[in-house]
């Protein structure tokens, strides 16, 4: 047996019912840490932090040197692959990362990046992973990162995320033969991008399709699950032993049978989903639950933060299980809320 088959996460994404679950947190490497800020400044923003292999690494490793976490994910951005493709990328205050000139019209995808030439400059990804791996703690897993096409897409359409994404919806009800190029432009390279990081070190892949909530149920199969089976199929195909992890934001309904339809190992689920209906649906069928600690009681911390992880262990600890939140840490969150977390997480299992 290898030294990555043995890890706890990978175990669990593997289907297995861990001695205890692994623990990692979307956002693990970030604003609320004080030493995020000195090391970004230090990189001269953050298009500049996520493209530095020595910046980047350094802030993969912060959170992993303060807190006994078992997994570190690649430092990086939904629209880092948008960048990459051809667009220009700016983080402006107020508005998050903005991307421009926006996608309008079939013109526009045709002078797009090929996925080749789009993945040879995040080369500096691929060395971040390399100095990152060697520095992990013993028995915590490295895992890769990328934005799933649809949310890529909707950053490339709309120019930003904090819209109401009109624009992209049209194009994608309205020119869905249009949408499909940049689809399949998005799956040719987010695939070739993930399976670069696997190949540079990563033991397994995480798709954040962070705005799939936008979609209507009746695009939810074309533009959400099919590009992430193709994803997935690639990557399994490339390497057959990595297991996949997709997060679907806010799907709802749509979680029932996500796995299933596209060949992801684990599921990450936002707070808003049962965790009976998760223990029944999803880790009965043999799929890893990840999830799904609303990320406010991270930032209450004490006896509310504690109930709730311990309901959550109740229901979900005897199946495949991570324990993560349900959506990122959020800047306002003390760092000690995080060892308490991690610390609790592991008193529950080990006495």
């Amino acid at each position: 047996m290898s030294d990555t088959s043995r890890k706890l996460l990978i175990r669990a994404l593997n289907g297995e019912t861990t001695e205890r679950p692994p623990v990692w947190l979307m956002r693990q490497a970030g604003r609320y840490l004080p030493e995020y800020h000195d090391n970004k400044a230090d990189a001269g923003g953050m298009l500049e932090l996520c493209n530095s292999p020595r910046h980047a690494a350094e802030a993969m490793l912060q959170p992993m040197r303060r807190f006994p976490l078992d997994a570190s994910i690649l430092f990086a951005d939904l629209p880092q692959i948008a960048h990459a493709l051809g667009q220009t990328l700016e983080y402006k205050t107020g508005d998050g990362p903005v991307l421009s000139p926006v996608i309008a019209n079939a013109s526009d995808v045709d002078q797009l990046r090929s996925p080749e030439e789009a993945v040879a400059t995040l080369q500096p990804v691929m060395e971040t992973l390399g100095v990152v791996k060697p520095q992990l703690p013993e028995g915590a897993a490295l895992i890769g990162f990328a934005g799933a096409p649809w949310t890529v897409a909707l950053y490339m359409v709309e120019g930003r995320g904090g819209t109401d994404h009109a624009k992209v919806k049209a194009m994608a009800l309205g020119e869905p033969a249009l949408f499909q190029r940049l689809i399949d432009r998005l799956v040719d390279s987010i695939s070739l991008f993930l399976i670069r990081q696997i190949d540079a070190g990563a033991e397994t892949a995480q798709l954040f399709d962070s705005w799939a909530s936008s979609l209507p149920n009746c695009a939810f199969q074309r533009w959400c699950l099919e590009p992430i089976a193709e994803i997935t199929r690639r990557i399994k195909a490339a390497h057959p032993d990595v297991p996949v992890i997709a997060f679907p934001r806010a799907a709802g309904l749509n979680y029932a049978g996500f796995a299933e339809a596209t060949g992801v190992n684990g599921v990450s689920i936002d707070p808003t989903v049962p965790l009976e209906w998760a223990a029944r649906e999803l880790q009965e069928r043999g799929v890893c639950v990840q999830g799904n600690l609303d990320p406010e009681l991270l930032i209450l911390g004490g006896d509310p933060m504690r109930r709730e992880i311990d309901r959550i262990l109740d229901t979900l600890s005897d199946g495949p299980f991570v324990f993560n939140l349900g959506h990122g840490v959020t800047p306002r969150t003390p760092p000690e809320h995080v060892g308490e977390l991690a610390a609790h997480v592991r008193a529950r299992f080990t006495g």
